[in-house]
């Protein structure tokens, strides 16, 4: 039998604590936060969601690979950001999608779409159903026939690999764990790790612009992304391989960040690389932020490009036991498939003795800050589950800012953003890191952990969701560097794009799908 996901969670069934594990781990985390209820509640059953009766019903050529059955509809209803978590735990799905496709080809996908666009109905790709933005929710409005959501995970393999190149054409709905190990029978890898890797797939980080493993130079899906091939209701939209092109606005940008609204990517070749050999990682402690982020600063304009360069705040690194909470916390490594790195990392440690950093060597690399932190990352989604659980709101924000702003940038948007969580729950903490870095500025993550009123989450959400993404806007940040638009960043994204910019890519959406079909509502209103 293969392994089912959890319906409303992030992972699998198979991988959901057992009663007593969860009120342990509520336990702990109650009392190392301060805040949550020790005994964590229970999710509302499958077998107990009411939902609304289908509205559609695929053709008997297309009923092999489409679905409308409970499980299928709930568990493509959301994305899995805290909202979504929330709505799904207890058992809100009010507007599910209508139809479930599960395509095992390109020419299915062509089929699936052309009788969705006939029926006059949205239609949302969809690949990990990781979107932490309400990216892929099914909540379309009024005037369509119905919601077919399209997951492309079936379209899960590598086609094609060129060694002299170091390209692969890989399938769109090959998640992270699929792609890798693929790729790794050919000495391979793709070295894109966003922290939702393991479920995630290569046409939701093309479709998102995700961020990826490293921390500098090849930052996110686009510095990777060869060519694109793409399904609209217009016709195939596809790309030449080209290692660059100067021939106008290049068709595969257009496509990236696109958040399924001009076609379903079915495939694209992506640059590869050999797999990394020679690693070094050594955690620098500063005594301030300030003073991190201007070690920081440095190290991204020295052309050193190290493949991680995060630095975590104290309060973060204290939630996380990475430390006790009184120095801020730079994870620096460095990786090649064809040389030692010592060198390197040995210019990058004087760069940041000059800041005040301190640091100590281990022989074989390995530290237990470095460790405990990356537990803590790669366990963050599983932890969201608990903490919906045990009424503790989890959210984060991120955004970039150029060097010369980010001081008071950071300053007042941690300012606006914890005192919207004071007034609103009364208690909580904001805390930062960098995930990636560039010549001209950094990109700031802030996590949200606060406590909450049982039945008012989503207001308490919406509060402090709206004063950090105004203060963002407002000091000139993105108000998304990785995360994407979809739905819950929209109003923002109004504000922050050119209005003539917002015309050209209604227009260019007219163009290839005429209905609005496509993923109705994110980046941009329908024609007419």
């Amino acid at each position: 039998m293969p392994r089912r996901r959890s319906h409303w969670g992030w992972g699998y069934e198979d991988e959901r604590p057992s009663r007593e594990e969860l009120r342990s781990t509520a336990a702990f985390l109650a009392g190392h936060l301060g805040f949550g209820s020790p005994e964590p509640e229970e999710p509302v059953p499958l077998s107990e969601v009411e939902m609304p009766a289908p509205r559609l019903r695929p053709p008997e050529r297309l009923a092999a690979h489409c679905s409308s059955d409970a499980y299928e509809r709930a568990l493509h209803c959301y994305g899995r950001s805290y909202r979504d978590l929330l709505r799904g735990f207890r058992g809100e799905f009010g507007h599910p999608p209508d139809v479930v496709a599960r395509p095992r080809s390109e020419q299915e996908v062509e089929a699936v779409l052309e009788w969705a666009v006939d029926e006059v109905a949205a239609v949302i790709p969809l690949g990990g159903w990781t979107s932490v933005v309400g990216g892929v929710e099914a909540a379309v409005g009024a005037g369509l026939a119905g919601v077919v959501t399209i997951d492309l995970t079936a379209l899960d393999r590598v086609l094609e690999v060129d060694r002299v190149s170091l390209a692969a054409r890989i399938q769109a709905g090959a998640s992270g764990p699929r792609l890798e190990e693929q790729l790794a029978k050919t000495g391979l890898t793709l070295r894109h790790f966003p922290q939702s890797f393991e479920l995630s797939t290569l046409g939701g980080w093309i479709a998102t612009r995700a961020g990826g493993h490293f921390a500098t130079l090849y930052t996110h899906i686009d510095d990777l992304v060869e060519s694109i091939r793409a399904l609209t209701p217009a016709g195939v939209w596809e790309s030449r391989r080209l290692p660059g092109s100067g021939a106008g606005i290049s068709p595969d940008r257009m496509l990236i960040g696109s958040e399924g609204t001009l076609g379903v990517i079915t495939e694209a070749w992506v640059r590869v690389r050999e797999r990394p050999v020679h690693r070094a990682s050594v955690p620098v402690r500063f005594a301030s932020f300030a003073e991190g982020a201007a070690a920081v600063r440095e190290l991204s304009q020295s052309g050193l490009h190290p493949s991680n360069c995060r630095l975590i705040d104290a309060a973060e690194v204290k939630v996380t036991g990475a430390g006790d909470g009184t120095q801020a916390l730079l994870v620096l490594g460095f990786e090649s498939a064809h040389h030692q790195v010592d060198a390197w990392m040995s210019l990058a440690l004087d760069c940041c003795g000059d800041h005040g950093g301190s640091w100590e060597r281990r022989e074989g690399g390995g530290d237990r800050a470095v460790e405990s932190w990356r537990e803590a990352f790669l366990r963050a989604p599983y932890l969201r589950d608990t903490f919906v659980a045990m009424g503790v709101l989890s959210e984060t924000f991120e955004t970039a800012i150029t060097w010369e702003r980010f001081e008071s940038f950071h300053a007042d948007v941690s300012a606006r953003a914890a005192a919207a969580v004071r007034e609103v729950c009364g208690a909580g903490s904001v805390t930062c890191r960098f995930t990636h870095v560039y010549p001209d500025g950094p990109a700031p993550y802030y996590t949200i952990l606060a406590p909450v009123r049982r039945g008012a989450e989503l207001e308490q959400w919406a509060a402090i969701k709206r004063a950090a993404s105004d203060a963002v806007i407002a000091g000139g940040g993105t108000i998304t560097h990785h995360h994407a638009v979809g739905r819950d960043h929209r109003p923002w994204y109004d504000r922050q794009r050119p209005e003539p910019f917002a015309l050209a890519l209604r227009g260019a959406k007219a163009a290839v799908d005429p209905t609005g079909a496509l993923n109705p509502g994110v980046l941009i209103d329908p024609h007419g």
